[in-house]
């Protein structure tokens, strides 16, 4: 044996090290390198939600009480964004009101990404008859705008958190569903699907083990581009009455309650809006990167 064969490079050489999968942290750190607005885009969002589930903490006022003597006061170290035309503290209004309306957003995109997601896998799976009815049912959800359903499904089942909910859910699922299906089909004629299915893996198997695994990544990216869309939503519908009910504090309704005293008490409708504004500009920025991170491909584009 000579002592070239003993040398550590021969060693490396014939036993080469198996690349890891990095880490979340690691991925951040990635993620930041390589798309900066869309790491501050996330470092902010979360900064906001944390802020409104952080509320009792941040202020002392309480958003609902009724102050007639201090009404309309100006932006000041007592009441740093003023107050609104019954007095009540607009700070503290717009903290706790950033909760149903993030609720809503995440609860909707996350039931409309589940029911989506099933359906399609099912329909891309099955193929055949049921891939025909469920897309065809899909479709006619789809030939309604997105935003006149949800209003359609609220003024149906009444204005509230829940209804609304379920309203934005509704409104998402045919958009998960036709992505799912069709990652699916493309997934189905893979290599590797091919040879579960000729060693009698069973649908289950192959559905869990290779194709839930490759959706996740374009649902998520999709799902993050969704909650933009739901967080503007869930506003709108507030604002034109068919969200949450008053005297509960939420950014459309603030919005619609302040757009009379836009000229004679500009703060009022102000700071709400800058809220809805700088929160779905936050997740854009953040679905954009979390693509770009996930496709490179995307990236030159």
């Amino acid at each position: 044996m000579s002592v070239s064969n003993l040398s550590p490079t021969a060693n490396t050489a014939s036993n080469p090290r198996v690349p890891t999968e990095p880490g979340p942290v690691r991925r951040v750190v990635r993620l930041a390198q390589n798309n900066e607005l869309a790491f501050w885009g996330g470092v902010v969002f979360v900064l906001i939600a944390l802020a409104t589930a952080a509320a009792p903490l941040l202020t002392s006022y309480d958003p609902t009480k009724i102050d007639i003597p201090s009404r309309l006061l100006g932006p000041s170290l007592t009441h740093p964004f003023g107050t609104d035309e019954f007095g009540r503290d607009l700070l503290a209004r717009v903290l706790y009101g950033g909760r149903p309306v993030l609720i809503t957003g995440v609860l909707s995109v996350v039931v409309g990404m589940l029911i989506g997601s099933a359906i399609g896998i099912v329909s891309g799976f099955r193929g055949g008859r049921v891939d025909d009815f469920l897309m065809r049912l899909m479709d006619i959800m789809l030939s309604f705008p997105a935003i006149l359903l949800a209003i359609l499904i609220v003024a149906a089942l009444g204005a509230g958190l829940v209804n609304t909910i379920i309203a934005i859910a509704f409104s998402m699922i045919p958009i998960f569903a036709r992505l799912a299906r069709s990652v699916v089909l493309v997934l189905a004629l893979e290599q590797y699907v091919l040879a579960s299915r000729s060693i009698g893996a069973t649908d289950r198997w192959i559905v869990l083990r290779h194709i839930v695994p490759n959706l996740i990544p374009p649902i998520i990216v999709q799902a993050t581009a969704m909650l933009a869309i739901a967080i503007s939503y869930s506003a709108a519908l507030s604002f034109i009455g068919l969200g949450v009910e008053p005297p509960t504090p939420d950014w459309g309704l603030m919005v619609s309650e302040g757009q009379r005293l836009i000229f004679d008490a500009p703060h009022v409708p102000f700071f709400p809006g800058i809220a809805i504004t700088l929160t779905v500009l936050c997740v854009n920025y953040l679905g954009d990167g979390l693509r770009d991170h996930l496709d490179p491909t995307m990236r030159n584009r």
